[in-house]
């Protein structure tokens, strides 16, 4: 295996070397193989002894090169300058056999230039979530950073009250944010933004360089693959949290883990942030957000482009939005094809799910029912003579089709979860950890590694939740 770590060796002026501090007795709770499959690590780091002394040793080879990045950002429509990498530390880059790089960092590394007043450690109640919440996202076909391993310890660490601490590696194609962009343009630093744009195009988007303006086609593919990431979060029922821009990826991947939340009961007004008290990043809010976080970075492009360069990438985002959204949606409901008044139909399902505080998931997989009928549909709904109208309706638009009954309902159990990461689900695997037992959280890893199977054995990790677990609040704290 290969390693590489060319952010700090071409930006070293924008990043501060940071030697990471060992957690008291860590242990290795969890490790990703297939991710190490993916990448390419061969499972060297699948044994404790070998990852620790790469980690924990000073001439070990995740701790040579390690970094503490530095950037800013826009926290709640605010705009930040004192953030960066308070308890990470990109420790490397993953080269493979074709050369595609990943991004390995490590969170919970304990204090750096950027801390503040903060540890620099992280809890083990937030690395479980993220690792959960990372794969849980992989394996519905989301764009996300995913989990390598997770180190617990006996580690005393203190937030509203005293936590067990722990340590997470990460891995995607980089940790480049739309604040690290923001930060150089806020701050006037034009030389060092210049150095980071020429860095982004040559080792993540080499393409565009033969572009006319390879800094429009940077914008423009950012702008795309973020509207594609927000509309399969709308689809799926998933909720980020703090969309602020110090979280917004460049790859336009799932990123910075919070409170985030899969819909439980279908409410379009739904935060899962309880610190989020005027509801910013509520469910419905965050295509919006993305958008308004979009121009926030765009700012940064100013030196390069021109404004209308600039709004002609931006405009892209909203009929690019729709129409990933719409064809989602298209698959979800066993349209081979979205009509152009299929949108019309959706809506009426989501207003009814709405109205009767319907659970999202459940709702949608009951539409892959092999013995669905009117009766049966009702039944599923407070609303009867609404519920069954709208069958009436779904059922005139299917006949539109040409694949079988049995063909569609396939297609459309591929596109709707049976399972997913409920906070309650996280919470009970959580709880298991923090009594020393990982086994509920590689159960409930298995499960969400096939979401759209039927695992009848697990029927019971589909089930909403417990009263207890029904109005749980996250916070941004971890």
């Amino acid at each position: 295996m290969h390693f590489d770590h060319t952010y700090a060796q071409k930006l070293s002026d924008m990043v501060s070397q940071v030697r990471i501090s060992p957690l008291l007795e860590p242990e290795l709770a969890l490790y990703n193989e297939q991710l190490a499959e993916d990448i390419e690590l061969k499972n060297e780091f699948s044994q404790a002894d070998t990852l620790f002394a790469a980690l924990f040793t000073p001439d070990g080879c995740l701790n040579q090169q390690g970094v503490a990045q530095k950037y800013g950002g826009h926290q709640f429509g605010g705009w930040n300058p004192d953030l960066g990498d308070g308890r990470g530390v990109l420790l490397a880059e993953a080269v493979t056999e074709k050369q595609q790089s990943w991004d390995l960092h490590l969170k919970g590394a304990g204090k750096t230039p950027y801390s503040r007043f903060g540890d620099g450690r992280a809890v083990l109640r937030s690395t479980i979530r993220e690792y959960l919440a990372s794969e849980a996202l992989h394996n519905l076909g989301i764009p996300t950073s995913r989990a390598l391993c997770l180190i617990s310890s006996k580690e005393i660490v203190y937030r509203e009250q005293p936590e067990t601490g722990a340590m997470l590696i990460r891995a995607c194609q980089s940790h480049i944010r739309f604040g690290h962009f923001e930060y150089f343009y806020q701050s006037k630093q034009l030389d060092k933004l210049d150095k980071l744009f020429n860095y982004t195009l040559q080792q993540h988007y080499p393409s565009l360089l033969d572009h006319q303006n390879p800094h429009y086609s940077l914008l423009e593919q950012i702008v795309l693959s973020t509207a594609d990431l927000i509309a399969k979060w709308q689809a799926f029922g998933f909720c980020h949290g703090v969309m602020n821009t110090d979280n917004m990826s460049i790859h336009g991947i799932t990123f910075d883990f919070g409170p985030y939340a899969f819909l439980d009961t279908f409410d379009p007004d739904y935060i899962c942030n309880h610190s989020d008290h005027n509801g910013r990043y509520a469910f419905d809010q965050q295509p919006g957000v993305a958008l308004w976080n979009l121009n926030a970075l765009a700012h940064a492009f100013t030196p390069y482009l021109s404004i209308e360069q600039i709004k002609q990438a931006l405009t892209q985002y909203e009929p690019r939005l729709q129409s990933q959204y719409a064809e989602l949606m298209g698959q979800k409901f066993g349209f081979k094809k979205v009509h152009n008044d299929d949108m019309r139909l959706v809506n009426q399902w989501l207003e009814l799910v709405a109205q009767d505080k319907r659970d999202y998931t459940q709702s949608f997989r009951l539409l892959c029912d092999d013995n669905l009928n009117s009766r049966k549909l009702a039944d599923h709904f407070i609303d009867r003579d609404k519920a069954q109208q709208w069958y009436q309706s779904y059922l005139t638009r299917l006949a539109d089709e040409s694949l079988p009954k049995n063909e569609r309902l396939v297609t459309m159990k591929a596109a709707n979860p049976k399972f997913i990461l409920r906070n309650y689900l996280a919470q009970n695997a959580i709880d298991a950890a923090e009594k020393g037992s990982f086994e509920e959280c590689k159960r409930l890893l298995n499960v969400l590694a096939k979401p759209f199977d039927e695992q009848p054995e697990f029927e019971r990790y589909a089930q909403t939740p417990p009263d207890w677990g029904q109005s749980m609040e996250i916070s941004c704290s971890s």
